[in-house]
């Protein structure tokens, strides 16, 4: 990575400013059997989202006249530049991956009325065709145009009668590389960060998860209160890309 002396002068993928977001695109619809689906690209970042709708929940919600939503997420061989091995081949999940995927279905269960959908089971699925920083928080924003596809069409067929959906909600990362704070980190850039958070916020800019660390060097109060603002306002970018391509499942 390049750097120059001076304030502002972190040279970024794209031609990027510190507050602007990768190029992201959402195509919903792209799995012809799942219930929803979408494929976001951020930057040579993809993730391929399914949501998945079944009869039944899990043990622990049986007569409750509740519903459940969960997520599974994965990192296919080649999404890298070598080749890492399927999980289900090394026969257990990986602690990334269990936290990971977890983050998924903690952030989409905030947006979501589980007592509108009955006893259904929602399994979220990302699948990481591609990876170049921000998995994670890619994973959530595209999961939830999947979601709301998936919602319409049970909604459409009326096996819904009222959508449960609450709030929109997206997420991205923030952190500080030579005391520039800057948005939607690339790899090249989450490797050298001094400080690297990942937010994940609802559409009235509700915090639903803090992740951050100092990787490098402790931060102040300052200067996390200017990356909170920041992710907000880069994450005000991301729903608008959301609404467009949810304007295409409503039509």
């Amino acid at each position: 990575m390049e750097l120059s002396k001076g304030i502002n002068t972190l040279i970024r993928s794209e031609g990027r400013n510190n507050s602007t977001i990768r190029k992201t695109t959402i195509e919903s619809g792209v799995q012809q059997f799942a219930e929803g689906s979408a494929l976001i690209q951020t930057g040579k970042t993809r993730v391929l989202c399914t949501a998945t709708i079944e009869n039944g929940v899990p043990r622990f919600l049986k007569n409750s006249g509740q519903g459940w939503l969960t997520a599974e997420y994965s990192m296919l061989p080649r999404s890298t530049t070598t080749r890492t091995p399927r999980e289900s081949s090394l026969g257990k999940i990986k602690g990334r991956t269990s936290e990971i995927q977890r983050l998924i279905g903690r952030s989409l269960r905030q947006i979501i009325d589980l007592t509108i959908i009955g006893e259904k089971t929602i399994t979220i699925d990302c699948d990481v065709l591609q990876a170049d920083g921000g998995t994670r928080t890619a994973s959530i924003t595209g999961a939830y145009v999947a979601l709301y596809e998936a919602i319409i069409k049970q909604i459409r067929s009326k096996s819904l009668i009222q959508n449960p959906l609450k709030q929109a909600i997206a997420a991205t990362s923030v952190g500080i590389i030579d005391h520039e704070i800057i948005v939607d980190l690339n790899y090249q850039e989450d490797s050298n960060a001094d400080v690297d958070f990942n937010i994940v916020m609802t559409d009235d800019f509700q915090f639903v998860e803090l992740q951050g660390t100092a990787e490098k060097a402790a931060f102040s109060k300052s200067e996390l209160d200017t990356m909170l603002d920041k992710s907000s306002e880069a994450i005000n970018q991301l729903f608008s890309i959301q609404k467009e391509s949810i304007n295409k499942i409503k039509n």
